[in-house]
């Protein structure tokens, strides 16, 4: 059998097609579901992929999609997935030529079994359409509501109350000019509308444009803080940046009914060329220990950093392997001191070891001021495809040696990243088929970005300069 060199092994990429963003993620017990917006087609409509994986979240099975537009619908786009009481409910974008709405579907018996059909367009016929859960007649002067992420909401306004209901944010109105709202449910059917987010506080979102994008995808996450143990909302937006794309990252704070106090303005998730449109994993009962809860999330992205300005027929994976953009590891989020951390998913090292093809470097270092550490990723020729260098206080990756997906992008500028003093010099980098993860200095920064190797990806080149030292490495490649 032929190798297919940009296809990943341990990340999620499609069978065939068009992956255009995760769509919502569920650990119930073991076993991961992931439901993915994507297209069989570069120009077809967009359908809810489903895929499971036992255990770990390498190892995905497909399933019998679970939505496709109907016969009044001219697409069906991403939401979000919650299981609430005994059902698996998905909150999707309906998409008709009158209106674009939000819609509940569930799962009639939800268990971990997978079907899938021999004919690839045939639906999952245990889905069901439940309700329209937010069209334009919800309130007066917003419309086209979009991009559901649904969490369970407070008991009260303490926030060590048990939960109580469900709590909703969405996007509103054009495409050029968006509007984040709240919308607040106690069945997670019936849902009213709170009002417009609004921030108190500044949220930083304008310090990359000179002016404020437009905030597209956002989600909302909690979690405790590690310096003062108190719990914050996370939002997770991403930014649609004409010149660079589209920049994905998050806001600290507390929200109050529609109101976003800030406690740490914007900050970037990923600083690579390619980590977008993060989606947050959620969780049947009892999967997880209430006491724990939040402690740590776990996000995926989409590793596709272009957005609508994106042209995946351009992508070597479409054009020599039928697939086109392949989601995260899923990342394992903390907060401290205001600050994501980000590190690697339990498993992965192993995982790696079990691969054909996947490579993994992890070093501690010490760089001192004015020394570096260089990690070359190799093709199969031996010659560099993407080179990571760690400057004490700079992380950089640099892509322009290697096999361009667009020639639009072929002179694109590093990638690179601040790294904070006083931490620990360390680098994690993860190659797989054209995925490429680093993490630095303890989780405090991370990149992702697609590198094409001209026959795969051979192994890595390290060498330090300065006084830079490699105290501990070691390297995991697939069998």
């Amino acid at each position: 059998m032929d190798r297919k060199v940009h296809r990943p092994e341990l990340h999620f990429a499609p069978e065939e097609g068009v992956v255009e963003a995760p769509a919502g993620v569920l650990l119930n017990d073991k076993v991961w579901h992931l439901w993915f917006q994507y297209r069989r087609s570069v120009d077809g409509p967009f359908r809810w992929g489903h895929n499971v994986s036992e255990d770990t979240p390498f190892d995905w099975l497909e399933c019998d999609d679970a939505l496709g537009p109907n016969e009044e619908e001219k697409t069906v786009r991403a939401g979000s997935v919650a299981a609430i009481d005994d059902s698996v409910c998905l909150y999707y974008t309906s998409v008709t030529a009158d209106e674009t709405r939000i819609e509940l579907a569930r799962y009639i018996d939800f268990n971990d079994a997978c079907e899938l059909s021999d004919d690839c367009t045939v639906l999952d016929q245990n889905v069901e359409r439940v309700a329209v859960v937010a069209d334009d007649s919800t309130a007066e002067g917003f419309h086209s509501f979009r991009s559901p992420c649904v969490v369970p909401d407070w008991a009260g306004e303490d926030r060590q109350e048990p939960h109580s209901g469900w709590l909703m944010l969405a996007l509103t109105g054009d495409l050029d000019d968006p509007r984040p709202v709240v919308l607040k449910s106690e069945d997670g059917k019936d849902w009213s509308f709170v009002g417009p987010v609004t921030f108190d506080g500044d949220s930083g979102f304008a310090a990359h444009d000179g002016a404020l994008p437009p905030v597209v995808s956002p989600r909302i996450l909690r979690l405790r803080d590690e310096v003062d143990g108190k719990i914050y909302d996370v939002v997770l937006v991403t930014l649609e940046v004409d010149q660079q794309g589209e920049i994905s990252g998050y806001v600290v704070g507390e929200l109050e009914g529609s109101v976003f106090h800030v406690s740490q303005p914007f900050q970037r998730v990923d600083f690579g060329h390619d980590f977008t449109r993060p989606r947050n994993v959620n969780y049947t009962e009892g999967t997880i220990d209430k006491a724990t809860r939040y402690d740590a999330a776990l996000l995926f992205g989409l590793l596709n950093g272009h957005g609508r300005r994106d042209e995946p027929a351009a992508h070597p994976s479409l054009t020599a392997e039928g697939w086109a953009n392949a989601l995260s590891l899923p990342r394992r989020v903390s907060l401290q001191g205001g600050k994501l951390f980000q590190t690697p998913p339990n498993g992965l090292p192993d995982a790696v070891a079990d691969s054909r093809y996947a490579r993994m470097w992890t070093g501690l270092m010490d760089v001192p001021e004015g020394s570096k550490v260089t990690v070359e990723l190799l093709n199969e020729r031996g010659n560099p495809a993407a080179v990571i260098e760690h400057v004490g206080e700079t992380l950089t990756l640099d892509r322009s040696m290697g096999v361009a997906f667009d020639a639009r992008y072929a002179n694109e500028p590093k990638a690179q990243a601040h790294l904070d003093e006083g931490d620990s010099d360390s680098l994690t980098i993860i190659v797989d088929g054209s995925t490429v993860e680093v993490f630095a200095d303890s989780g405090q920064v991370a990149m992702a970005s697609r590198v094409y190797f001209v026959g795969g990806c051979s192994g890595f080149r390290v060498t330090t300069e300065g006084d830079a030292e490699i105290l501990r490495e070691f390297e995991r490649a697939g069998a």
